[in-house]
């Protein structure tokens, strides 16, 4: 799998994951895409051998390496045709308690996240009259005693099934009672296996591609007050620096899907005979292959800024923004070109290119449009009046 001139920063790393992918080849993923099953046995996997827990401390279990090193975990998971969506969350989602979260909370969980023991897997923001205007947020949390009773509903919750732990966004005062609308917002733990059945309700949305994605509802759901991460009331920025990384590790599993697309269609292209020749041989086969090249190469280095500025602790967000925006329409490009290279063989299950085609294709939408970071950068670089 070596594309010429790949990035092989982090070598170590990058085999060691490209060792433990090749116990999970493509019949693995398609059985799971037949039967839409959750890759159990991979994040496992991932999990034993502490890939999952890269960023988390030494003190409490974990590498304790930055985003730059897990970066190069999911770009390689997702370059060997496996799938990183099962899991990527376990890395970014736990940032938000290590940052903001109480001494006596972090020894609790991170230890047992770092561990595989417990999973993070689920990020409860999105609502279904809200979408991406977080501010809007309806979900309520209302504090009565040593607890907080939490009604609302959320929609587009990936992994909320196989998740002991998830990040939860509520309102705990109403916008129209706030100075500004991201105030009044507050993050709370919620332990899903108490919860479920105690107030939670999942129920799962079956979509195009495999990847555990539902609706949850709140009734009457009792959360341990001291399940409140940071302070009550600024929860919408607890959560910022989480989101940048989750755009930066989404964007390098879409460069991973990209190069999976740029070697799959170079192999074929080389071998592939028709009318004599190899069809890699005309130029409109190798013209698109070469372009999905320089596209991704260009995206992958915005990527790696990106993770450099966000491990260097300085200003991110609209890098952050560019990476996804240009890593997803890389992966895309590339998915595109690898399916009309292969031809009819492109769209048969064996190959592995039309599932990862339809996982790849999500990445302009979630966790952010590319609408969205037009606008980011359109208003916060640019100067431009805001649209909305």
């Amino acid at each position: 799998m070596g594309t010429p001139g790949q990035d092989e920063t982090f070598s170590d790393i990058r085999e060691g994951i490209r060792r433990l992918c090749t116990r999970f080849p493509g019949a693995y993923w398609q059985r799971l895409d037949a039967e839409r099953e959750y890759p159990t046995e991979f994040v496992t996997a991932l999990a034993k051998e502490g890939w999952l827990s890269v960023l988390i401390p030494e003190e409490y279990g974990g590498s304790g390496l930055g985003l730059s090193a897990a970066t190069a975990v999911l770009e390689e998971v997702h370059r060997s045709g496996c799938n990183g969506g099962a899991a990527h969350a376990q890395m970014y989602t736990m940032g938000t308690l290590l940052r903001h979260g109480s001494e006596e909370q972090k020894a609790r969980y991170l230890p047992r996240i770092a561990s595989g023991e417990l999973r993070l897997q689920a990020f409860g923001v999105t609502e279904p009259t809200s979408g991406t205007d977080t501010t809007r947020i309806s979900t309520f949390a209302r504090r009565d005693g040593d607890d907080y009773v939490v009604n609302g509903q959320k929609i587009w919750i990936s992994r909320a099934e196989h998740s002991d732990l998830m990040v939860l966004l509520v309102r705990t005062t109403p916008r129209d009672e706030c100075a500004k609308p991201t105030d009044g917002i507050s993050v709370l733990l919620v332990d899903m296996r108490d919860a479920v059945g105690n107030g939670l309700t999942i129920q799962p949305i079956r979509t195009m591609l495999n990847h555990a994605t539902t609706e949850l509802f709140f009734d009457d759901l009792r959360v341990p007050a001291e399940n409140l991460i940071g302070e009550e009331g600024k929860g919408f920025r607890y959560i910022l620096s989480g989101m940048n990384a989750e755009r930066i590790l989404i964007a390098s599993e879409c460069i991973g899907d990209a190069r999976f697309f740029i070697d799959r269609a170079s192999a074929y292209a080389k071998d592939r005979s028709v009318f004599g020749r190899p069809i890699g041989q005309n130029q409109g086969v190798q013209f698109p292959i070469a372009r999905a090249y320089v596209q991704t190469t260009a995206a992958a280095a915005i990527v790696d800024k990106a993770a450099a500025l966000f491990d260097a602790g300085v200003t991110h967000g609209t890098e952050a923004n560019m990476a996804k925006m240009l890593a997803s329409e890389a992966s895309w490009y590339a998915a595109d070109m690898c399916v009309q290279t292969h031809g009819g063989f492109g769209f048969a299950e064996e190959y592995d290119i039309e599932r990862k085609f339809r996982e790849t294709r999500l990445y302009q939408v979630a966790p952010i449009s590319t609408n969205l970071i037009l606008s980011h950068v359109a208003t916060h670089v640019l100067g431009l009046p805001k649209s909305f």
